[in-house]
């Protein structure tokens, strides 16, 4: 899986980076596949480290090879995939919905803001045999950034000296984990729309 997209989002509160989370795509959506009926209904093979695989296997055979010669135990065959599943982030739309309120009274203030993004994946189901995209579903999640404020403006010892104070907290939900839900709800969807055109069974269905 990889970045359609390389949005970012930059103002006076937060700064949002949705292409750094690119690396952890693969291992979110590995962990929502393997997790899928507890890790009953799809068999996944990950070849980011297929070279790292084959070395291996190389030298576990020529290792065995040394010591047991040409009888050695054979290794077992590579599992193969029939179904390769693909995507990214095609979409990070920025302020889609913002707003506030505030109050002042005597100098005292006080305000709230609140900004929502979202985040849009898609994944694809592709046959291996025929190269045909099977499936396809598109997942968005919600990012909500809030800011709270407060500040006293104030003159004293009879006008001629300005006390100013302010403060203020921010709190912003995670970009990898709402990457990580709009994954794992993109994986479901994928798994019932299967089930719909016959691809696989469900447990319960007829």
């Amino acid at each position: 899986m990889n970045s359609l997209t390389r949005r970012d989002r930059r103002d006076r509160t937060v700064v949002v980076e949705p292409h750094s989370v690119l690396r952890l795509l693969n291992v979110y959506l590995i962990r929502a596949l393997t997790r899928a009926s507890n890790g009953n209904f799809f068999r996944v093979v990950d070849r980011q480290i297929i070279d790292h695989v084959t070395r291996e296997r190389q030298l576990i055979r020529q290792t065995r090879q040394s010591y047991e010669g040409n009888d050695s135990q054979k290794l077992p065959a590579l599992t193969f995939a029939g179904m390769i599943i693909a995507g990214g982030i095609v979409g990070y739309d920025t302020s889609v919905d913002t707003g506030g309120a505030g109050a002042r009274y005597l100098g005292i203030g006080t305000s709230r803001e609140y900004s929502r993004d979202t985040v849009t994946i898609n994944i694809r189901l592709v046959s291996v045999a025929t190269g045909e995209v099977l499936l396809d579903v598109i997942s968005s999640k919600t990012i909500l950034s809030t800011a709270f404020g407060g500040d006293v403006f104030k003159f004293i010892e009879q006008g001629t000296e300005l006390v100013e104070i302010e403060s203020g907290s921010t709190k912003n939900e995670s970009v990898s984990i709402a990457t990580q839900r709009a994954i794992e709800a993109g994986v479901l969807e994928l798994i019932l729309r299967g089930s719909k055109y016959g691809f696989w069974t469900l447990n319960g269905e007829k």
